[in-house]
């Protein structure tokens, strides 16, 4: 889907703006000057997955933990990639807490990436695709139970920046739906066939990369129509409704999450996934609630931004409407799929940017939340997901999904596992200016 295509919100991010990565500090190499690696509480087991839930309930209170003190690093401001930043060892494989259920899922995860790894160019500009090759070999016929012995023999730690992290949640939600029409129930539309995408590098080079999305309006390309015209029937007869939204905030908020399942009132389930946007900017509604003073202490979740539209609905509307931000949908068969177009695996998935972390990498988090804790592998990516050591875990459906993904906001510790010698192969490419450039580390 991302599992939610190419937009990819984290839940959390309804407050994107509110948060981020704290500002950073590339080290002296030598053993020496490492921290010490202290253990950190295992996550605990994941509850069971329910199917119906309403988004207003209240988040999962976290369980504390001590992260692992990162390398000394700096964050150089505006790289654009991981090897602009540049990256510096991390503490060894086996001293990292590897829980053993955790650490098999992962690994399972990471078989299932290993021909992209291999496959793709690596935007990060950390590995090649050869780089990989013995690892995935090699997890082929590792054994899950075997899980914490291969990454420590295959892998080695490294930092990208200062390696402060912080983490987000997404889920595949559940709303309810019809397959008619109802006053009050919003229409969840598929692509409108008079939305136009264009791709800038066609016609200027220096553009190549950069897309725009419209309409044409007699000889004129124009803006797509933003959420208050949809809103209000401008895709009338341009876009086939696939279903009805009974709480069009639900609907709101799988715009956000990008897919979800409509379970319908004849008991249908209607799974759908992202299929593209109107070209408008993301405005995240909870940064704009917050400046407002409209959220008190610890509404600023999903759930209590929720409650807040559920108990205003006037008002409600008119802030949803400030996000332009528009999401069509497709009818989806089989398992959610991350950009990798691989099934994502909740527990166990996160969604990093790929010019930070080469995607089907394993990345190691130690946070200040326990269920934040261990391996997870890059397999997604998000529209609000960028720079280094930032990520958005996914955490499956169900209810038990909903409530840690809409109150997850960890900080802590990123290390990126890469296959045993990528450090050194890096630095040598570096060095014969075969990597992207940036500020060198020190060492």
């Amino acid at each position: 889907m991302r599992i939610r295509g190419a937009l990819a919100v984290a839940s959390a991010m309804a407050i994107a703006a509110c948060v981020g990565p704290g500002e950073r500090p590339t080290p002296p190499r030598s053993g020496a000057s490492r921290p010490a690696v202290a253990p950190s509480a295992a996550r605990p087991p994941r509850a069971a997955a329910q199917t119906s839930y309403p988004l207003d309930r209240p988040a999962r209170q976290p369980v504390a933990s001590t992260p692992l003190p990162p390398m000394p690093g700096i964050a150089v401001p505006g790289a654009v990639s991981a090897s602009a930043n540049g990256i510096v060892r991390g503490p060894a494989v086996s001293a990292l807490p590897l829980e053993r259920d955790q650490a098999g899922a992962a690994l399972a995860a990471f078989r299932l990436s290993c021909p992209s790894l291999v496959r793709r160019t690596d935007t990060s500009g950390l590995t090649l695709g050869t780089d990989w090759q013995a690892a995935c070999t090699a997890a082929s016929t590792a054994a899950d139970r075997d899980a914490a012995s291969f990454f420590q023999r295959w892998f080695e730690a490294v930092q990208v920046g200062d390696g402060r992290a912080f983490a987000t949640g997404y889920f595949i939600p559940e709303i309810a739906g019809s397959r008619e029409p109802r006053p009050g129930y919003a229409p969840i539309y598929a692509r409108p066939s008079d939305l136009i995408d264009v791709d800038l590098g066609s016609f200027v080079d220096t553009l190549a990369g950069k897309k725009i999305r419209g309409r044409v309006d007699g000889s004129r390309l124009v803006p797509y129509y933003d959420r208050t015209a949809i809103e209000q029937g401008a895709l009338e007869g341009r876009a086939r409704v696939l279903g009805y939204a009974v709480d069009p905030v639900e609907l709101f908020f799988l715009q956000v999450q990008g897919s979800g399942l409509v379970r319908m009132r004849d008991g249908g389930v209607l799974r759908i996934g992202y299929e593209t946007q109107n070209g408008r900017e993301y405005t995240g509604i909870g940064a704009l609630m917050k400046s407002r003073g409209l959220l008190g202490p610890g509404q600023s979740s999903m759930q209590g931004i929720v409650a807040w539209l559920h108990a205003h609905p006037e008002e409600g509307r008119a802030i949803m409407r400030e996000n332009k931000s528009y999401v069509f949908f497709r009818e989806l068969d089989g398992p959610p799929l991350g950009a990798l177009g691989l099934p994502v695996t909740g527990g166990v998935t996160v969604a990093a940017d790929p010019r930070f972390v080469p995607l089907g990498a394993p990345i190691f988090l130690s946070m200040d939340r326990t269920d934040a804790n261990g391996v997870w592998i890059a397999q997604d990516t998000g529209g609000a997901i960028k720079g280094a050591n930032r990520v958005d875990t996914f955490w499956g459906a169900g209810e038990a999904a909903r409530a840690t993904a809409g109150g997850m906001s960890a900080r802590g510790t990123a290390f990126l596992l890469l296959p045993v010698g990528s450090y050194d192969r890096w630095v040598a490419r570096r060095a014969a200016g075969g990597v992207g450039g940036g500020t060198t580390p020190r060492r």
